[in-house]
């Protein structure tokens, strides 16, 4: 990591020093990225093993119960530290303004413009990429490694306006996907859609299929991802957005598939309920349901189709 030593070091008050640490995840107009929020979990884990007590600053849109910026009293500041991202504009430069009587370090950052004030204004710069210098890791990658997380695929369909006064599509997406926003899980939003000409689509099932084996769960108001996640041997948490059932509900019983929920009795305490047995019980009914498609268990229309055709068709036109 290339070390900038910028401004002269003010003198700080050992017995209580304090450190903020900011970011372009600290800013009303920043932003937090996965890579920046790893790299400040790396250097609070260096902190942490060495004793140094300190405090983060967040972006009020991103953690809004969290200490942010606008009530911060530097006075109750010796260090602050800047991790992560490029190092230019306004808004880190109204950070030396406030914070001018701290020692102001940044660590892990893109210097691009050496003499602007943004860089300037920083007592030292621990810079992972600037021009001239031989590049150092980016802080994420050392950064203590989370719990894995849930991967759910989330296939809505928003359509099937052949049901009329019945159709629930609009109400059940709107709460299926507001509560999925409190859980903490990995959401993949999919489409059984086929296209080959919009990247965002799969073209064939095979693609599709090969997402859905890697997931955890699925979260569905469609037959498709219902069938399609028990074909992978995913478990399906499906909600029949249909008031009195439809064709959900109705594939559900064919499949033996428990996990339903239907239109009327949506809450947040039955997708809960489901949620867990998915997770746990669900994942190995799904796999002995998988194994059930794949060996023809249960006979469907397909297989009494040539006894079909050989029926002799009575002319009911007389």
């Amino acid at each position: 990591m290339h070390e900038q030593p910028l401004g002269a070091i003010p003198e700080t008050r050992e017995p209580h020093r304090r450190l903020l640490l900011t970011g372009w995840f600290s800013f009303p107009r920043g932003e937090a990225t996965a890579g920046d929020v790893l790299a400040l979990e790396r250097v609070r884990d260096v902190l942490g093993h060495a004793g140094i007590a300190h405090d983060v600053a967040w972006s009020p849109g991103f953690r809004p119960e969290a200490l942010h910026l606008e009530d911060v009293r530097p006075g109750d500041y010796s260090h602050l530290v800047f991790v992560c991202g490029p190092v230019h504009g306004e808004q880190i430069e109204e950070l030396h303004r406030r914070f001018a009587h701290c020692v102001r370090i940044a660590v892990g950052t893109s210097v691009i413009a050496p003499g602007s004030p943004a860089v300037t204004g920083f007592h030292r710069v621990l810079a992972r990429d600037a021009s001239d210098t031989e590049p150092g890791r980016d802080l994420a990658a050392r950064a203590p490694a989370p719990p894995q997380r849930p991967v759910v695929g989330v296939v809505l369909t928003h359509g099937q306006h052949e049901h009329g006064p019945q159709r629930r599509h609009v109400r059940v997406a709107e709460e299926v996907t507001s509560w999925l926003a409190g859980k903490d899980c990995a959401c993949l939003q999919l489409d059984t859609r086929l296209d080959t000409r919009d990247w965002r689509l799969c073209a064939t099932p095979a693609q599709l299929e090969s997402v859905l084996t890697r997931l955890d769960l699925v979260v569905t108001d469609g037959l498709d991802g219902l069938v399609l996640a028990l074909r992978a041997g995913v478990p399906a948490l499906a909600v029949d957005p249909v008031a009195g059932g439809a064709n959900v509900t109705a594939q559900a019983r064919a499949c033996d598939w428990p996990a339903l929920v239907p239109a009327e009795q949506l809450d947040g305490r039955l997708l809960e309920r489901w949620w867990h047995w998915c997770l746990t019980t669900g994942s190995v009914t799904a796999r002995q349901i998988a194994a059930e498609f794949r060996e023809g268990v249960v006979r469907d229309g397909a297989d009494r189709l040539v006894e079909a055709l050989q029926t002799r068709v009575v002319d009911r036109a007389g």
